[in-house]
């Protein structure tokens, strides 16, 4: 699924190969920095191998500990978590959620389960479940529609010190390629940009889909970086990611917890 064709030049510069000097091996702390590099800069991890104490790609092409932090020099920008500059406001205590068109057992039960996500850390507000647009005791709704003939989801940011209204998860999910624990990982992904949240891979999409890298910019919202996030982005490594796989848990990983946290 995350694929590529990476075209390297070689030569006897920062990244080479075959060029008839000999070269110490790295330490294994050179090693890990290099490979940590490679995959911030959009290098598929299983493209990335070490062979006597060398870090290689694309099984032929030598990247030194300087090749790879030139790859992070480029206008890509930073590459930590980032939030919108809009955030929920304090007066909000209670999210509601209306959930009244995800009928389908696959499709509540993600609910539920996304929900519970959130439900799970101690944030200054909660996320309750209705079948209403005007429920009671709610401080803001959001409306979870399906949305015919697609796969995968979309939403929006906050404003005006509220989260987005809508998240729209297609109905592509639910073929049986994908598990209940997949359609909850988008569920989830989706109310996180209605609170702040924007791709952890925003700099690289191609870090979480392939291709070529891409970079969403501010895109008027902001990027704004969350202290004490990982700084850069691995397949699997946020529940933020731009593009999901089937594999997903459906659960947070540890720094959109840390993230979640700091903000809320």
């Amino acid at each position: 699924m995350f694929t590529r064709t990476v075209v390297l030049a070689l030569s006897c510069g920062a990244l080479a190969f075959g060029c008839g000097t000999e070269r110490q091996q790295n330490s294994a702390e050179e090693n890990q920095e290099i490979i940590d590099n490679l995959v911030q800069a959009g290098f598929p991890l299983d493209d990335i191998q070490v062979f006597d104490g060398r870090v290689f790609t694309g099984l032929d092409a030598e990247v030194s500990l300087e090749a790879s932090r030139e790859m992070l020099t480029s206008d890509l920008g930073p590459q930590e978590q980032y939030r919108t500059t809009n955030i929920v406001g304090t007066n909000v205590t209670n999210i509601c959620i209306n959930g009244a068109a995800f009928t389908t057992t696959k499709f509540s039960t993600a609910l539920n389960n996304a929900i519970a996500n959130y439900n799970a850390l101690p944030l200054r507000w909660h996320m309750t479940r209705t079948s209403s647009q005007n429920a009671a005791g709610c401080s803001a709704t959001i409306r979870a529609r399906r949305a015919q003939g697609v796969t995968g989801g979309s939403s929006g940011f906050p404003s005006g010190g509220l989260p987005f209204n809508t998240i729209n998860i297609g109905t592509g999910l639910d073929s049986n390629t994908f598990p209940t624990s997949t359609v909850e990982h988008v569920i989830t992904h989706e109310l996180g940009h209605t609170i702040m949240f924007r791709h952890s891979d925003f700099f690289n999409r191609s870090i979480s889909c392939g291709g070529a890298p891409t970079n969403e910019g501010a895109a008027g919202i902001g990027a704004i970086l969350i202290p004490g996030t990982p700084s850069g982005a691995t397949v699997g490594g946020s529940v933020m990611n731009s593009c999901f796989r089937t594999v997903e848990t459906g659960n947070f990983t540890a720094s959109d917890v840390t993230a979640l946290n700091v903000i809320y």
